[in-house]
């Protein structure tokens, strides 16, 4: 496994960002383990899922909100039915424009700590304002207001992370992988069985052990601007990935996300000679065509040191820096295989990125203007005539 001194040099207060990026391939191998045991979880969902008439919600805020879009369209291919992935934070700012009156909900709930205002609010929320809410709670904390308020209830299943997905750092690594995949093994099996885990370690083992002094060297020179652009759940990835960058540099490298289409319709004005874009390349033959198009046109106009393609295969070529995965798993999981490997890429990334701007990954805020579980948030009495 990959150590944290690969990663980050010591001293550089990187330290437990770096130690909880260089740890997911053995914490999967624990979570999905723990999953593949877990025959209480399965019972509980099992009911709730062959109800067509309940919606399946998947919620958390930030990462953990992009860890639901991350695995939301794969659940719902696998279930063959509908799967949402709607924010805490949308919730609890229009509980009544998202939920009926008659919904009956499963509410499955992306939390690192359980502490955050919006978590805890929109479990409330939910409940006050359907018919009838049902609770998987996924957390990393068993001391968390979430895991407290729900343990021991009967409507409600707590999933607890091993104890080493709680990050001490400020960005959530770890903890959102393992939540994403403890959340598909609860509800479809097969996705933590024992080949399926050790093969998308491997290929994330890979990842780090490779990529590390490429990202170092990349992000030596200081970018002003990164783009991610990838299409599906790789632009849910892009999303997460986009953040982490803002998050470790304090905002001071500026980043941004979209589709390869999507990027040409305005956002693409951003483009200047201090931005690096990169195009997460995708296993769908079709969906392909469109991001080597971008990743085309990207070289053509920024040149091929300002680019970089994330690819399931080799791109013989493209000139530009090209960092491949291995394409694991069927593919009917579209493009989920990719989604891990890319997703530690672009942790890599970030945490080079801390450092280049002068900042701290493990605290890159330290005067306090963003805290690791967010504080401030006021939640207001939903009136009864509210709209």
């Amino acid at each position: 496994m990959p150590t944290f001194d690969l990663l980050v040099p010591a001293g550089s207060g990187g330290e437990h960002t770096a130690r909880e990026i260089a740890q997911q391939p053995a914490v999967w191998r624990t979570v999905a383990a723990q999953s593949r045991a877990d025959e209480a979880t399965r019972r509980f969902l099992e009911p709730l899922v062959a109800d067509a008439s309940r919606r399946i919600i998947l919620t958390g805020a930030g990462t953990s909100a992009f860890g639901g879009r991350m695995v939301a369209p794969l659940l719902a291919r696998a279930l063959g039915r509908p799967v949402e992935a709607i924010a805490t934070t949308d919730i609890v700012a229009r509980p009544r424009e998202i939920l009926a009156g008659d919904d009956k909900v499963l509410l499955a709930s992306f939390a690192r700590s359980g502490n955050s205002p919006e978590s805890v609010a929109a479990a409330e929320l939910v409940e006050a304002v359907t018919a009838d809410c049902r609770h998987l709670v996924v957390t990393c904390a068993e001391d968390g207001q979430l895991s407290r308020r729900h343990g021991g209830r009967g409507d409600s299943r707590v999933v607890l992370m091993p104890p080493e997905t709680d990050d001490q750092g400020f960005a959530m690594t770890s903890s959102i992988t393992s939540m994403m995949l403890a959340v598909l093994g609860a509800f479809v099996p097969r996705f933590v069985e024992e080949r399926a885990v050790e093969e998308l370690s491997r290929s994330v083992e890979s990842v780090l052990s490779q990529r590390a002094s490429e990202a170092r060297d990349l992000m030596a020179r200081r970018f002003d601007r990164i783009v991610y652009l990838g299409s599906g759940i790789l632009r849910a990835m892009a999303e997460e990935a986009a953040l982490k960058i803002l998050e470790l540099t304090g905002g001071r490298t500026l980043s941004y996300h979209d589709t390869p289409l999507g990027f040409r319709h305005g956002p693409k004005s951003l483009l200047d000679g201090r931005t690096l874009v990169v195009v997460l390349v995708s296993r769908d033959p079709y969906a392909r065509l469109y991001d080597l198009d971008i990743l085309a046109e990207m070289r053509d106009q920024l040149g091929d040191e300002q680019v970089v393609a994330f690819s399931p295969e080799p791109l013989p070529r493209v000139a530009c820096p090209v960092w491949q995965v291995a394409a694991t798993g069927s593919p009917d999981e579209g493009d989920w295989p990719l989604v891990l490997p890319y997703l530690a890429g672009a942790q890599l990334i970030a945490i080079q990125a801390s450092l280049a701007a002068g900042r701290t990954p493990d605290n890159p805020f330290p005067s306090g203007e963003v805290n690791r579980v967010v504080q401030g948030v006021t939640i207001h009495p939903l009136s009864g005539g509210a709209r």
